[in-house]
């Protein structure tokens, strides 16, 4: 089978170079459309339920909502853990499924025992499902601000108008953005009307709360009445209603006293502009500021998904109002194309030894540059493969490949296949013509078809045991061992393919029989070691074997780093407080912090 395919290879090397360029035309193809990341998403498959409950502590919170619901996910088809989070108005629970389970499958999953259980919750609690997103999904983050800031209670208004025009303006325009699945806003105070209640005033007109309650329900909302035709035209009837300042909440009525007179909000309450109780907040070079994230949807490219909220960001900065500032606090590209520049950085430097050590070893400028060939050849196929295989293009895939083995088969063949020819043109004493040098070539490759396949073969098997690993371990180097696997049987196969079709139409029919100077002298240098292990047998043995011995003992006691290296230039710090410390003395920690980072 192999003899026929380097047969084919051989004598019908136009077809072989033709197809090599039809593959090399769909990897530039498939790389643009790869996924492109820093590192894997080591995200396990997860379903968040996450529910607001207002005045409520965290464990009345935990037994009332977190408890019902965790215990509701407990045994659904593909569960394999249910965890949660309760804190002051929030509660969270996570179900985690088996990567087999499709997110939308796990999804749908979550929502039907949900319908089960919201009945039972406390009233105004609605649980809603999490963005389909991953821990990695937080792509792009920006900040929003006046660029002119006050102080004191002019500062909280500018505060809240901000928040609204993140929420009304700049959100909704950000989620129609291809890709994005969710637009979270973090600081600022959500606008609100506050009524105080005087309680003796409510208590010498003998009302109550509730009736208050009841006035306001019935009166903030927009009604329709039908219509009314009058000649030609029809008439739409509307009556709007919902309230807009604080004044007309204080006309509302609430009942009619004894004197036919009206008693309203404003007789028994005081309205004024205040702001939500709030959880958290977000800083930005030590001032208070609105802060938008905004996360990917699941499986898509963050590269290509943050460069397009970039653009609708610039888009969106034309149509703000005067004196308001958009500015991006984090870009995911500029992550990943600081990864790219290291792979790129990575893959020519090795590309480039290989090629000067192909060239010293085999003193043959044309072999090497056919070796050097298989270089990009191989990583385009691997492009061609990963994105169908789910694989993403990152740090861990792509910058842990090793030319070195890559070409290792295809050395093999040319090496071979040179000498061949020199031998051929010795016992000639003339050069080969075109036959003479195919047939050369072709039994050169089929010589030492069995040494380049098993070479590789072995190669790949060495990385087979890598998919056993599970969880976090398997997501991380999993990626790496299918992208090596891949290009190196993509090299193995160019090496019995293009190889030998570019040897037979490039190497010359009247290579001279020469040793190259480097191979001589490490010959030189190799003998007397070469004769001096067969000589003393038992010692040569030992020697390895206690080499081997100490090496494991090093690896086992002091480890070793196996991740390659990333360094785009970002740094991040969590500040860890104790839970009982205040909002607000939390937010004077992070502005001190902000100004020492900055200073």
């Amino acid at each position: 089978m192999i003899n026929r395919i380097i047969h084919f290879s051989v004598y019908n090397r136009g077809l072989v170079l033709f197809l090599t360029a039809l593959l090399v035309v769909a990897g530039i193809y498939s790389f643009q459309h790869l996924p492109i990341d820093a590192v894997p998403d080591i995200t396990n498959n997860q379903v968040q339920i996450n529910t607001v409950v207002e005045g409520l502590a965290p464990e009345e919170i935990e037994r009332s909502v977190t408890f019902p619901v965790e215990s509701a996910m407990r045994g659904a088809a593909g569960v394999e853990q249910v965890r949660s989070i309760t804190r002051f108005g929030l509660s969270q629970v996570t179900v985690v499924f088996k990567d087999s389970v499709d997110i939308y499958r796990a999804r749908q999953l979550v929502a039907e025992r949900l319908q089960n259980v919201a009945s039972d919750l406390p009233s105004g609690s609605k649980p809603q499902l999490g963005p389909i997103s991953t821990g990695l999904g937080e792509i792009y983050q920006y900040v929003v601000d006046f660029e002119e800031k006050k102080t004191g209670e002019e500062r909280m208004k500018q505060l809240m108008e901000i928040k609204a025009l993140q929420d009304w303006f700049i959100k909704p325009r950000l989620l129609s953005v291809e890709g994005v699945a969710e637009v979270n806003t973090t600081g600022g105070f959500e606008k609100q009307y506050h009524i105080q209640p005087d309680p003796k005033k409510m208590a010498a007109y003998g009302i109550h709360f509730d009736e208050i309650k009841e006035s306001l329900d019935k009166v903030n909302r927009n009604v329709g009445g039908g219509y009314v035709e009058q000649t030609a035209e029809q008439f739409l009837v509307q009556g709007f209603g919902l309230l807009k300042t604080p004044e007309q909440i204080e006309r509302i009525p609430i009942k009619q006293l004894e004197s036919f007179k009206a008693l309203t909000i404003g007789d028994v309450a005081t309205v004024r502009l205040g702001k939500q109780l709030r959880t958290g907040a977000a800083t930005y070079d030590g001032q208070e500021v609105v802060l938008g994230t905004a996360m990917m949807l699941l499986g898509e490219n963050s590269r290509t998904v943050s460069s397009r909220v970039h653009q609708k960001i610039q888009e969106i900065q034309k149509t703000l109002p005067k004196g308001v500032a958009l500015k991006t606090v984090y870009n995911r590209s500029d992550l990943v194309n600081e990864t790219l520049g290291t792979v790129e950085h990575n893959l020519l430097m090795g590309a480039l030894l290989v090629t000067i050590i192909l060239l010293i070893f085999l003193g043959n400028l044309r072999a090497a540059v056919i070796t050097a060939i298989t270089i990009p050849l191989s990583l385009l196929a691997t492009f061609l493969m990963m994105k169908p295989l789910g694989f993403s293009g990152n740090l861990m895939s792509l910058g842990a490949l090793d030319f070195g083995i890559i070409v290792d088969g295809t050395v093999i063949v040319l090496d071979n296949c040179v000498r061949f020819i020199q031998m051929r043109y010795k016992s000639l004493g003339r050069s080969l013509t075109a036959e003479e040098l195919k047939q050369a070539v072709y039994e050169a490759t089929v010589e030492i078809r069995t040494a380049a396949g098993f070479g590789e073969l072995i190669v790949i098997m060495v990385f087979l045991p890598v998919f056993a690993l599970t969880g976090v371990e398997g997501k991380m180097f999993t990626p790496m061992a299918a992208t090596f696997i891949l290009a190196v049987f993509a090299a193995l196969c160019f090496s019995f393919t293009t190889a030998p079709a570019l040897a037979s139409l490039f190497l010359s029919g009247k290579t001279e029989d020469k040793e190259p100077r480097m191979m001589a002298f490490f010959r030189k240098a190799y003998v007397p070691f070469f004769e001096y292990a067969f000589k003393f047998k038992k010692t040569t043995i030992g020697v390895a074997v206690a080499s081997v011995v100490v090496g494991v003992g090093l690896f086992m006691t002091r480890g070793a780093e196996f991740l390659p290296q990333l360094s785009e230039g970002s740094f991040a710090f969590h500040m860890i407080r104790p839970v009982n410390t205040s909002l607000t003395q939390s937010i004077e920690f992070q502005k001190k912090a902000d100004s020492i980072v900055k200073s």
